[in-house]
């Protein structure tokens, strides 16, 4: 198809006007973009209706909280009968006209780790902004030990199930952005899973495939020892610790999401700072309303005071409170969690690689 160009004298003064506008502005829009939406039914929550309408949770759940963050209930639940926008995929605009032949497509790195499960075993390498980073993520307890637990409406919550869920979702979403990974808690078959209530077992073992002990002391020498052993092989390299637990407290008592670092560690104490304030930024951003009361402090615990890398130990809330169960049994906050976690980890490496 040819297409035929008038001289400039035919050119409208309109028309000449609203051509230096885009040659000035490519990117502005000559039209407002129409968000699609979508109509919450029960059941649906903002994990789901993401994937059955075919967009990466990991991707766009920050931006859909952010387009309805006035229409969402408590804990970014959805509303049944209300209306949601979805957000405007990536690579979709309204006018595109290339000068030039684009040149070939160049898709992105997919690699397989069963680890994740069946949904969730090819990953897309998104960037490679953490190529340079290693990562130790430590789920708390497993094996014979289920840690805290908890019980809402006659099921059984157990801390080591849930924790491990965040940890593999902080896993994969570190590995999308380059970074080397190690899970040093493994479950066998319990890839990331979208069910409210995770079933326990007790089938995890401690990196690479030891079995983990009940004693409390030998399970905690286990984990760091694993670690200290894979630091010696990274040496040289950036290198974080990231240990994921869920507390038990008085039903009672409603806490958030709260940092620890050994008080001998400056980079432990700086990671924890900064995994704070980016969830403060997260909750100032989504929730407005609802105010954030994490705090960081020392504490000596056996995994941080002994790892050989800079570490931080996180409580994800408490399992007995019905309001922090929310962050556990819904998996689109599980994901939020992770998501957050990410963000603050990677803020944390780029303050010190700079």
């Amino acid at each position: 198809m040819r297409h035929i160009v008038k001289p400039a004298y035919f050119t409208s003064k309109l028309n000449q006007i609203l051509i230096i506008v885009v040659l000035l502005f490519p990117g502005i829009p000559l039209s407002a973009q129409e968000y699609p939406t979508i109509k919450a039914k029960k059941g649906d929550g903002i994990y789901t209706i993401l994937k059955q309408n075919g967009y990466s949770p990991n991707e766009y759940l920050d931006q859909f909280i952010e387009l309805n963050k006035t229409n969402l209930g408590k804990e970014n639940t959805l509303i049944i009968g209300r209306i949601y926008r979805l957000p405007i995929k990536k690579g979709i605009t309204a006018i595109t006209i290339p000068e030039k032949p684009s040149p070939a497509v160049r898709f992105p790195e997919i690699k397989v780790y069963e680890i994740f499960g069946t949904k969730y075993r090819e990953v897309q390498l998104k960037s490679s902004e953490l190529k340079d980073a290693v990562y130790y993520l430590v789920s708390g307890h497993g094996g014979p030990d289920p840690g805290a637990v908890g019980k809402l409406n006659g099921h059984i919550l157990c801390e080591d199930e849930y924790a491990y869920d965040v940890t593999l979702r902080l896993a994969l979403i570190l590995t999308e952005r380059g970074a080397t990974v190690y899970m040093i808690i493994r479950d066998p078959n319990d890839g990331i899973r979208d069910e409210q209530f995770l079933l326990p077992d007790k089938d995890e073992v401690c990196y690479p495939g030891n079995q983990i002990p009940l004693g409390q002391l030998a399970r905690l020498r286990q984990e760091t020892s694993a670690v200290n052993k894979l630091h010696t092989q990274n040496k040289g390299k950036f290198q974080r610790m990231v240990v994921i637990h869920v507390d038990s407290r008085s039903t009672r008592e409603n806490i958030d999401v709260f940092f620890y670092h050994d008080k001998g560690s400056s980079s432990g104490k700086k990671l924890a700072n900064t995994l704070k304030q980016t969830f403060e930024k997260k909750y100032a951003t989504h929730q407005p309303n609802r105010g954030y009361d994490g705090s960081v402090s020392e504490r000596n615990l056996y995994v941080i005071k002994n790892s050989n890398t800079p570490a931080v130990f996180i409580e994800l809330g408490n399992i007995n409170h019905t309001r922090d169960q929310k962050r556990f049994i819904i998996s689109d906050n599980r994901q939020a969690v992770a998501n957050w976690l990410r963000d603050g980890l990677m803020e944390d490496y780029k303050k010190t690689i700079k």
